[in-house]
């Protein structure tokens, strides 16, 4: 990206360059034209509110910008480039393209109002000989006089004649505040009756209205900004001159409208567009300061907006090559942006042919209004995100930043609806054009949305924490650490995990790489993790990846139960899985059982067999007279399992088998926890089955559950530690089963 330097290091423009750009911009156009129609329609008390709603958003912005300046070396490009540099290329370039053309625009804006101070000689020509003419016999070689300027003589002409044009700010604002009431407030108001000019005289144009068309007013403050690549130390400078800029404009404006305010009636302040020369001690300097300070705010934003558009070309941001290189090109010494001024000036020339102040006012409010909504938000997601490599010498607060976007966003709609929405539309269509065509890196806002969710859950995990845990069996939700050899070979343990904690729990879930750890096996471990997020981005599992390096599966267990909870509630259940055809690897899950139940955690055992859970639209849960303990964990993740879309369709079935003389007792508790809404199933959908003493259940559960696309299961530790695989082996004919064990009985609420 070129630099856009106009002059060497050594002789580069400093802080009063940045500051005098500001406020020769700040103290301009809208200041002489529009304040007193503004007091005028609003009346003081409104109008002062209206100045500091519009601080409320410039203030918080300048900051922002002295932050983000002040934490990297600032090229030429000035605000586009610090938004680049920290959103990414694709929505930099979105956003500065809306901000080079609210530069653009107000470079014929400013023209604009400039020819608004030959009104006393319009208004004398057409009263004297009777000849009307347009504003734009001015206006347009006003324009072509300025561009010539800048093209030959670059931006350091424009920096010298900023003093001379501050210094007629300085004497026209001085001689209107030592200027006198006009006669009609004289004669219809006295001093002590200041107070009965707060009502303002148009009730009918909105305060929205007006803070629209005055908005531009404070907008000035970023002028110097563009100046970026011109200056010797931007880092100092746009800080410091910015600042001091925005809160010296703040109290003059305030100044301003209580001299207005105190000086004309209401009726004067809305009719006399430039009234401030009737107040004013010797009247012409106002006409004259007007034409001051829109030449040099015209001055700035060419010399601004141009180097933005050369900017925004030297990242390659259009889609045509050519365009890029014939933008980016400058002079070959200074680097000064030729062909984009040459653009600039078409469209300044476009814009002319409105002639109309506040409609083009209306449209540079939206433009800015979303650049300095962009910067605001981009110093509040940084505060958050904490990047060891955000270390600005200036601070601003998070919540001026949050403060300074909300208003932003807010007003835009506040102001102009229907300008806002057509703003919002061309900036998304930019987007996805930039985005598009250009697939450059766009890291930067990945970055600082990746710090900001990190800095959330690290705060969340310490809040989880420190709370006191809930441990109740009537609060219990799942927290699921899965651990597996067979990621790659066998999907079902990583389908089950995800089902689970689509809705109501957690799942990690954990690749286990049998090897010691070494550079080897390290590299290996990162390879299996980007291949298992890849597969999770591809089937929305809403889980937490991880591998393990061990070279044993029960030391692997240790580690894993020792895991901390990822979601900052602990891990309450382990899930292991093998093949119903190959029950090998059960061995070693059952050699590690009793590891796992010293630690307090609920067991589930995932069978997995070829039918890969069917249609996903039955899920059989047995409940057996020797394991009640287990009923609620498994109705609980019956449950749990259909909250995925995968399973909205599945019908649960809950088939108990109890010896005759208990299946009456187990039916009434089944049906009161049911018309109790506990368990939300129908009746009908509850099967109780009568055991005869010389029948094994497994041959009952093996016919009742063959068409069953998920089977689940309840298992004891006692009946593991004496009947071990026997336990887990026998059900040849149904699919899928989860084994279900629970560390303590849950209660169904």
């Amino acid at each position: 990206m070129p630099s856009g330097k106009l002059v060497k290091d050594k002789s580069g423009l400093g802080t009063s360059a940045v500051f005098l750009t500001a406020i020769s911009t700040i103290l301009g156009a809208i200041m002489f034209l529009r304040f007193g129609w503004a007091v005028g329609s609003l009346g003081f008390n409104m109008s002062v509110l209206l100045i500091v709603l519009g601080h409320i958003v410039t203030i918080p912005t300048a900051m922002a910008i002295a932050e983000i300046a002040t934490n990297q070396k600032v090229e030429g490009g000035g605000e586009y480039y610090i938004i680049s540099r920290s959103f990414g290329i694709n929505i930099g370039g979105t956003i500065g393209i809306a901000l080079y053309l609210s530069q653009a625009v107000s470079v014929a804006f400013y023209i604009i109002a400039f020819a608004q101070a030959f009104e006393p000689i319009r208004y004398y020509v057409i009263q004297e000989w009777g000849y009307y003419f347009d504003m734009r016999i001015i206006t347009f070689p006003m324009l072509g006089l300025l561009l010539l300027l800048m093209l030959k003589k670059g931006a350091d002409l424009g920096v010298k004649a900023l003093y001379v044009v501050v210094g007629i700010l300085f004497v026209s604002l001085l001689l209107f505040f030592l200027g006198s009431p006009t006669q009609e407030y004289t004669d219809k108001i006295t001093g002590f009756e200041f107070n009965n000019n707060v009502l303002g005289d148009n009730k009918e144009i909105g305060f929205f209205t007006v803070f629209a068309i005055c908005f531009p007013g404070f907008t000035g403050m970023t002028a110097g900004v563009g100046l970026s690549g011109d200056l010797k130390n931007p880092s100092k400078a746009i800080p410091l001159g910015t600042l001091m800029a925005t809160i010296v404009g703040m109290i003059v404006y305030i100044a301003i409208v209580y001299k207005l305010a105190a000086s004309a009636t209401p009726s004067e302040l809305y009719k006399e567009e430039l009234i401030m020369s009737d107040i004013a001690l010797w009247g012409p300097i106002i006409p004259i300061g007007l034409a001051a300070a829109t030449l040099s705010s015209a001055l700035g934003s060419i010399m601004v907006a141009p180097r933005t558009l050369q900017a925004i070309a030297g990242d390659s941001i259009f889609p045509a090559n050519r365009v890029n290189k014939y933008l980016a090109r400058g002079k070959a010494k200074t680097n000064e942006p030729i062909n984009a001024t040459i653009i600039t000036a078409v469209v300044g020339f476009g814009i002319l042919l409105i002639g109309e102040v506040d409609l083009v006012a209306k449209i540079i409010s939206m433009f800015f209004m979303v650049t300095y909504g962009a910067l605001c938000l981009i110093s509040f997601l940084e505060h958050f995100a904490a990047d060891p490599a955000y270390r600005p010498s200036f601070r601003s607060k998070w919540y001026f930043s949050l403060i300074g976007a909300v208003m932003c966003f807010g007003l835009m709609f506040q102001m102009e609806p229907g300008y806002a929405l057509v703003a919002v539309i061309v900036m998304v269509v930019l987007f996805v054009i930039i985005t598009h065509f250009n697939k450059g890196d766009n890291k930067g806002l990945a970055t600082i949305f990746q710090g900001v969710i990190f800095q959330l859950s690290r705060k969340l995990q310490v809040f989880v924490q420190k709370v006191e845990k809930d441990t109740s069996s009537d609060n219990w939700r799942p927290s699921v650490v899965t651990v597996s050899e067979d990621s790659f070979e066998r999907f079902a343990a990583f389908d089950m995990l995800r089902w689970i904690s689509h809705k109501y729990g957690f799942g990690t879930y954990i690749h286990r790489i049998e090897n010691y750890l070494s550079k080897e096996s390290n590299t290996e471990a990162k390879t299996c993790l980007k291949r298992l997020i890849k597969h999770a981005e591809h089937t929305g599992g809403n889980i937490y990846l991880d591998t393990l390096v061990s070279p044993s599966f029960t030391a692997a267990i240790s580690q894993v139960l020792q895991l901390p909870g990822i979601s900052g509630k602990e891990n309450n259940m382990i899930m292991f899985e093998f093949p119903k055809d190959n029950p090998k690897k059960l061995t070693d899950i059952l050699d590690n059982f009793p590891l796992v139940k010293s630690s307090d955690f609920d067991v589930a055992i995932l069978a997995s067999s070829v039918k890969a859970f069917g249609f996903k639209r039955s899920i059989h849960i047995w409940i057996t007279s020797t394991d009640v303990q287990n009923a609620n964990l498994m109705i609980l993740m019956g449950y749990i399992i259909m909250g995925h879309p995968e399973w909205k369709k599945a019908n649960i079935k809950i088939l108990t088998l109890f010896p005759t003389e208990e299946l009456q007792t187990e039916k009434d508790k089944l049906l009161a926890l049911i018309a109790s809404g506990r368990i939300p199933i129908s009746p009908n959908n509850i099967e109780l089955i009568p055991k005869a003493a010389d029948v094994d259940h497994k041959s009952i559960v093996n016919d009742r559950s063959k068409d069953a696309d998920l089977t689940i299961i309840g298992f004891r530790s006692e009946r593991v530690k004496h009947d071990g695989m026997d336990v887990f082996t026998g059900y040849d004919n149904i699919g899928d089963i989860l084994y279900v064990n629970t560390d303590h009985k849950k209660e169904i609420k």
